[in-house]
């Protein structure tokens, strides 16, 4: 009994173990920005990390498409060998300032093709990296919609938007989380800074003025108890 009792747990186990596998498998095969969050209004280099999804297909063309409803001014792409990058840049309904400049178009897409003999194989990640700025201060997330090209023709879009309370999508666009600046934390450090300096000036004046009254209630205490003194030795004086 005890042996059966040990084959059914153990059996449970691996389905269980099973089960768990199986369900990690696809987020680790997402296509994803790294690092997963960067700050606002800076310039940062991220990199997009293409995993091969299939057993039998190879990946060889990737395409990211940039939000242009928060643009970046400078796009730049990190040569990987045996691919080759194409920037594609779109008017913008609004210019955006950079330095003192006006820009009226940005980078809105890019696209890596592999050049002869080079591929994304089964079991094969690729980085794609990216310098990006000046990331926007009005949002906390950027969304990279990207699509995925195999030598077999097959192409997977990664173009779903996850929400807040929902189940994460079947084929999730990459997104990057943007964090608020340092100097937003500096400044709010300054801030208390300055409040905790006020009231300490207060403090010390409150402290300075009681001192005061004391000092001179230690004044009329001494000079009422000099003159009761005085007072006391006449009427001695007087009795003798």
């Amino acid at each position: 009994m005890r042996s059966l009792t040990a084959r059914r747990s153990l059996g449970a186990l691996a389905v269980a173990a099973g089960a768990l596998l199986a369900s990690a498998v696809p987020a680790f095969a997402h296509v994803t920005v790294q690092p997963g969050s960067v700050q606002q209004g800076g310039y940062s280099a991220v990199a997009f990390r293409v995993p091969n999804e299939s057993d039998t297909a190879s990946t060889v063309k990737v395409e990211v498409n940039l939000p242009l409803d928060h643009p970046m001014a400078s796009v730049r792409t990190q040569p990987v060998p045996g691919w080759t990058a194409v920037l594609e840049k779109s008017k913008l309904d609004k210019p955006l300032d950079s330095h003192g400049q006006q820009i009226t178009e940005a980078v809105s897409k890019i696209t890596w093709t592999a050049n002869d003999g080079t591929k994304i194989a089964p079991g094969q990640y690729q980085d794609f990296a990216v310098s990006l700025g000046a990331l926007p201060t009005d949002t906390d997330t950027l969304v990279f919609k990207a699509l995925q090209t195999y030598d077999n023709g097959d192409v997977v879009r990664w173009i779903e938007e996850a929400k807040d309370g929902q189940p994460e999508p079947s084929k999730p666009a990459p997104a990057l989380k943007l964090t608020k600046a340092a100097g937003a934390t500096a400044a709010d450090q300054h801030s208390a800074d300055s409040a905790g300096a006020q009231q300490a000036a207060a403090g010390a004046k409150s402290s300075d003025s009681t001192a005061r009254t004391l000092g001179v209630v230690g004044i009329v205490v001494g000079v009422v108890g000099a003159a009761l003194g005085v007072a006391g030795l006449r009427r001695r004086s007087a009795q003798s």
